[in-house]
Order: C-alpha cells, then sequence, then structure tokens
C-alpha cells in the first residue's frame, strides 16, 4: 500500500509537470517576435534566450509537447498501478482511464493552455533558459521523431512537425477580436494577408478586353488626352494588336514634355518604358514583392498560351489587404451588392458566384462560370441581354442594363431573388448532392465574354478605355474599378 501511494503523488507530480509544459508549449507558439524584440531592447531578463527560440519555434515547441506526453503518459501508468493493486485489473483500469481522462483535460488541456494564452509572454519569458537547455538535449531525439511521424504520414511532411502552422495563427488571430484586442476589420485585414498567397494575380487582374491602351504611333498630345479622360497614370503602348505589348507609358513623362511644346511632334514610342511581364497565375505576395524590388506598381499578365491576359497594378495587390480605394475617378462604379429593402439583393453582374452563394447561404458548385452574369449566360443558354430571368440554386435571377455610348446592350446588374422550395424538392436537391444548372467562371476576363453577343474590346476602342475594372471581392468590400 505504501508504495502505491508513493505512485499517486509521482502521478501528481508528473501531471503538474506536463501542464507546465503544456502552457509554456501555448505561450511560445503565442508570442510574436516583434514584441519580443522590443523586450529584448528593454532589458527584459529571458528576452535574448526567448528570441534564439523564437528562430526555431517549431523545434522547441516541438520538445515541450513531447516533454508534456511523456509526462502525462508517465502520469496514467502510475495511477493504473496503484488502482490495479487496490481494487483489482479490471476496475482499476476503468476507474484509471475515467479519472485520469477528466484530469488530463483539465490540468492539462484546458487550464495550463489558457494560461498560456492570457499571460503568453511573462510564462515564454520565465521558461526560456530552461527550454533552451532542454533543447540542446533533446533536439536530436524530436527531430528524430518527427522524421519517423513523417515517414508514417501520407504526403509530404513538415520539417519541423506541425505544431507551429499557419492555422494556430489565424486561430489567435480571432480569438484577439473575440477578446476585443482586434477590431473585426482588422482581423480581416489581417487574414487578408495570409490570403494573399493563395490568390492569383488573375483573380485581381483588369482583363485585356478593358484595359485602356494606346498605340505605339501616336503622339503624345493624343496620349496625355486619353490619359487624362480615362484617368489614368500608366497606359500600355501595344504594337500591330493588344498581345504586342511594347512598352508602358507614365502621365508624368506626357506632361513634363507637353509643358515644352512638344505634344504634337514626339511619338509616344519615344517615351515609353520597358513593361514588366508575369504569369497570370503568379502568387499576389510575390506580385507584391517584385514590385517592391523594381519599384514598378504596374506589370502586365501572359497566360499559359502566351497572350496578355490583362494587367494588375499595386493597388490592386493591397486592396486584397486593405479593401477597395477609390478616387475622384471612381463616380460612376456600381457597387458589388446592395440590398434592397423586400429581402432581394442587386449585385454587379462581375460578382463572383462564390460571393453570390456566400451571401444567400447556399451552395453552387459549378465550375465553367466564375461570375453572376456567367451564371446568367450559362442558364439562358446564349449571351444575356439586360431583361433575361432565368432561375438557378433556388434563386431567380433577372439581368439588368442598357445601352453603352455605342450603343451595344450590356449587363451591369443582376437582381437575385431567393425561391420558395418545396420540402420535396429540397430532400431530392439533398439526395443528389445539390446539382444545379448553372456554373461559375473564375478568369477574371471570362466574365468579358457574357456581357454581350459578339461584345469585343477590339471592335470598340472607346468602351475598353472606359474599363471598369474587374474584381473577385470579398461580398462585404465596395465596388470594383478599372486603374492602370
Amino acid at each position: 500500500m505504501p508504495h502505491d501511494v508513493w505512485f499517486v503523488v509521482a502521478a501528481i507530480v508528473l501531471m503538474v509537470v506536463g501542464g507546465v509544459f503544456a502552457a509554456v508549449d501555448t505561450a511560445v507558439s503565442t508570442v510574436s517576435n516583434a514584441r519580443v524584440d522590443d523586450l529584448l531592447k528593454d532589458h527584459r531578463a529571458g528576452a535574448r534566450p526567448l528570441m534564439t527560440i523564437l528562430r526555431s519555434r517549431g523545434t522547441y515547441v516541438g520538445i515541450a509537447v513531447l516533454l508534456r506526453v511523456v509526462c502525462e503518459t508517465a502520469a496514467v501508468a502510475l495511477i493504473a498501478v496503484a488502482a490495479t493493486d487496490s481494487i483489482g485489473v479490471g476496475w482499476g483500469l476503468l476507474l484509471a482511464i475515467g479519472v485520469m481522462a477528466v484530469v488530463s483535460y483539465v490540468a492539462i488541456g484546458v487550464g495550463p493552455r489558457t494560461l498560456g494564452r492570457q499571460h503568453a509572454y511573462s510564462i515564454a519569458l520565465a521558461s526560456a533558459v530552461v527550454l533552451q537547455a532542454l533543447g540542446v538535449l533533446l533536439t536530436p531525439l524530436t527531430r528524430l521523431l518527427i522524421l519517423i511521424g513523417n515517414a508514417l504520414t501520407p504526403g509530404k511532411g513538415f520539417r519541423n512537425g506541425p505544431f507551429a502552422t499557419e492555422v494556430e495563427l489565424r486561430e489567435v488571430v480571432d480569438l484577439a477580436e473575440a477578446s476585443g484586442v482586434v477590431a473585426a476589420d482588422e482581423r480581416r485585414m489581417i487574414q487578408s494577408v495570409f490570403d494573399l498567397g493563395d490568390t492569383n494575380a488573375r483573380e485581381v487582374m483588369v482583363p485585356r478586353p478593358e484595359m485602356v491602351w494606346i498605340e505605339v504611333d501616336k503622339s503624345v498630345a493624343q496620349a496625355t488626352s486619353l490619359a487624362v479622360r480615362s484617368g489614368h497614370s500608366r497606359i500600355p503602348v501595344i504594337g500591330e494588336n493588344p498581345d504586342d505589348i511594347l512598352g508602358v507609358v507614365y502621365l508624368k513623362d506626357l506632361v513634363a514634355h507637353s509643358t515644352r511644346g512638344e505634344a504634337s511632334s514626339i511619338l509616344v514610342r519615344e517615351l515609353m518604358r520597358d513593361a514588366e511581364f508575369i504569369p497570370d497565375s503568379k502568387p499576389l505576395d510575390k506580385v507584391l514583392a517584385d514590385m517592391q524590388r523594381t519599384r514598378n506598381h504596374m506589370a502586365l499578365l501572359v497566360d499559359e498560351y502566351g497572350g496578355i491576359a490583362g494587367l494588375v497594378t499595386i493597388e490592386d495587390v493591397l486592396e486584397e489587404i486593405v479593401g477597395e480605394i477609390t478616387d475622384e475617378y471612381d463616380l460612376d462604379e456600381v457597387a458589388p451588392i446592395e440590398e434592397l429593402d423586400d429581402g432581394r439583393y442587386r449585385v454587379s453582374a462581375r460578382l463572383s458566384v462564390e460571393d453570390l452563394a456566400e451571401l444567400v447561404g447556399i451552395e453552387i458548385d459549378e465550375d465553367e462560370v466564375e461570375t453572376v452574369g456567367g451564371l446568367v449566360g450559362l442558364a439562358l443558354g446564349r449571351v444575356p441581354l439586360p431583361g433575361a430571368d432565368v432561375e438557378s440554386n433556388g434563386l431567380r435571377l433577372t439581368a439588368e442594363g442598357g445601352p453603352n455610348r455605342q450603343g451595344r446592350q450590356r449587363i451591369i446588374t443582376v437582381l437575385v431573388t431567393r425561391l420558395a422550395q418545396d420540402p420535396d424538392d429540397e430532400d431530392a436537391e439533398s439526395r443528389d448532392g445539390g446539382d444545379t444548372d448553372d456554373e461559375t467562371d473564375r478568369d477574371a476576363g471570362g466574365e468579358q465574354r457574357s456581357r454581350g453577343e459578339g461584345y469585343s474590346g477590339a471592335d470598340d476602342r472607346r468602351d475598353r478605355e472606359r474599363g471598369s475594372r474587374h474584381r473577385d471581392r470579398d461580398p462585404s468590400r465596395a465596388g470594383s474599378k478599372d486603374r492602370s
């Protein structure tokens, strides 16, 4: 009996130590490099070893996890031995499992992790020296166990294990919003930074039919007039056709020569600068990094066939983080979403089907089109015109618009109305997987083809110069625009 008491005492001590490692694990995962750097400048005790730990955060978090598991497992084993000696194997194991499940959940799973988040910096600073010393001893063992785990896990593993991931950082941001540390807009902005690497340039580009461009043999006066009318400070210069981009002309260069009285005698080819070409599949975080490195604020996108897909500006990239940026030239923009008093929505024909599904709270599982205008065209079976009315995915979609300056009929907005579904129809829809009649097209320029039959930017230069910007946006953001 006395040795059973010592087993219980040892198990309690191990549970306490395991809880400490759980708190350290959470604290090290939570602290930020920037804040620790400030603490280092203030000469806080433990800041220097903590900064060393953060340089290999995943390794040290893995060590804390390993020690926590060892303590927890050893405690369970000791309690099981003590219980089986006292009341027998059957009831002893049952009692050990029940008691240790509750104690482990509270003493290691909830309490220490909560403290680790609430007092992350205090705990991390206090434990940094000890954790760093343990790292010297246990890093080889931890990496060996991670290699074994990665070998047994399907797919490509992680060098430092799955202990410090982007998902955890996102959860920290959500927790900060829930606790009132950051506002909802700030949380959305932080999450947008994470999403930047998952968004490619094609999703935010100005599609080629809507680009404002000028021929290489035009004069400075003509280019200046075009820049003033379009409101763009950078204009692509083309040769034989819009696929033949020769360079980019800047409004500052045009104005400089216009003030000298040379506007009519100098051609655009003499002032244009080299254009930057990038693949349309390039992630936006890399696009932004390249623009910062080259000090270039506009790039032409090349599709997989070698043609010009569109263009993207640094403002397009920044808007993915901070939301829409409007200026004095964006007065005629259509808001992507307008909620009407009768429960209906008026949405831009350029709104992505994904955003529409999120707006109305239904699943639209389509792959052929990406915009609401494309959805109308797919359901209609022909090029949609203003007044077209279709039903798709439990929604009534009514196309709205009118003639442009050239007299061509174009869809501008779509009126979205929910249809009342019969319960039998809903059951049938749930059985067949929610099949739908319309599909979404994810190419930023794809919705250009759904606006009006025979519409082409090459046939209508003035319409291209008006270019209104395509953007797949979060439904909460303001209207999109075309800016080059």
